[in-house]
């Protein structure tokens, strides 16, 4: 539950610093090395959340690490597979994409393995 409120909270302060971020950055600053401080500013409550997740995996029990493991593992490969497939792509004329969308992926094929490792260990 702990584990819960935390992510939570991790997730209040990255929306907050999002939207504070960008309004200041709309309003114009001077200064490079502001605005990559400023643009850069969610990432503190990301770094958070991280430790969240890897904190709340370490408290798990043996199988459900090992479900977590796996799941992460098709997650890296599928994300990486895709995304270094569109690089090819890229080089033939499709549009490129943003490294906004890596996480998306990620978190898909997270999801799916979590939910077969969940039925293969049932």
């Amino acid at each position: 539950m702990r584990g819960f409120l935390y992510l939570m909270l991790g997730l209040a302060a990255y929306g907050a610093l999002l939207v504070l971020s960008q309004t200041v950055l709309s309003d114009g600053v001077e200064g490079q090395a502001a605005r990559l401080l400023l643009a850069l500013l969610p990432m503190l409550p990301a770094l958070f959340i991280c430790w969240v997740v890897v904190r709340s995996i370490r408290q798990l029990d043996e199988l459900q690490r090992r479900v977590q493991l796996e799941a992460l593992a098709v997650a890296f490969a599928g994300t990486a597979l895709i995304t270094f497939g569109y690089g090819f792509l890229e080089g033939v004329g499709l549009p490129r994409l943003s490294m906004f969308l890596v996480w998306p992926v990620m978190a898909s094929f997270w999801f799916v393995g979590v939910m077969v490792g969940r039925f293969r260990f049932r």
